[in-house]
């Protein structure tokens, strides 16, 4: 009879009426919560046109890829490294940030970076070598607006630990303007100690002309 009571009370308006808000919050958290954009670098077919990026799926970074790079026909988007073609969005949340994409458009075919081929014609000198440590920089912009840009680091250990570093330089331009404002203030104060040094030996070379002048007076008379 207990139990029956107990279960019944779970079934009260005011218990229903929790239920059913703690469920609309949750569902309006959802719907209204937005994927968090994550930056990318994107080339050309040739390489020689790189920009940087910031999209929250694939469909958004083609249409931005197709934006920066003034691609106005159907893009395909692969991995530069290998020419692995990214088709499904399960598999584009799956690469990892900062990676470079290249994008080709209708009769463009991907080819591997131009020092592939003098790492294949020393085959036999690469087996030999052992590599110690590689570090790679690369500088490049997320938007055309930053004033440096950002700074990705990759060190490459032994040939098989590798470690990664991103430099976010974006407020660069608002550092800058900073620093020039604490240089005038310091060029300004330096100005003011310089006028009032200036006007403290001028008073002190007055009282020395004016004791010189009275010495030979007292000496007259």
């Amino acid at each position: 009879m207990e139990y029956a009571k107990k279960s019944l009370s779970f079934l009260s308006p005011s218990s229903i009426s929790r239920c059913v808000s703690a469920s609309a919050s949750a569902t309006s958290q959802l719907l209204h919560s937005s994927p968090q954009q994550r930056p990318f670098r994107v080339c050309n077919w040739d390489r020689s046109l790189k920009k940087g990026v910031m999209a929250e799926g694939l469909q958004n970074l083609l249409d931005k890829v197709q934006e920066s790079l003034h691609i106005t026909s159907s893009t395909s988007l692969l991995l530069e490294e290998d020419g692995t073609v990214i088709e499904t969005e399960e598999f584009f949340q799956t690469v990892p940030d900062n990676t470079l994409f290249m994008a080709l458009e209708k009769g463009q075919k991907w080819t591997p970076p131009e020092n592939s081929g003098f790492h294949l014609g020393f085959t036999d000198r690469l087996r030999r070598r052992k590599d110690v440590a590689r570090i790679t920089f690369d500088l490049y912009k997320e938007n055309p607006q930053d004033f440096i840009g950002c700074l990705s680091v990759k060190m490459t250990f032994y040939g098989s630990y590798s470690l990664s570093y991103d430099v976010q330089c974006v407020g660069a331009k608002k550092i800058m303007r900073e620093a020039l404002r604490l240089t005038m203030f310091t060029m300004q104060a330096t100005g003011h100690v310089l006028l009032g040094t200036s006007y403290y030996v001028q008073q002190l070379l007055d009282e020395e002309e004016k004791q010189a002048a009275v010495k030979p007076l007292c000496a007259l008379e």
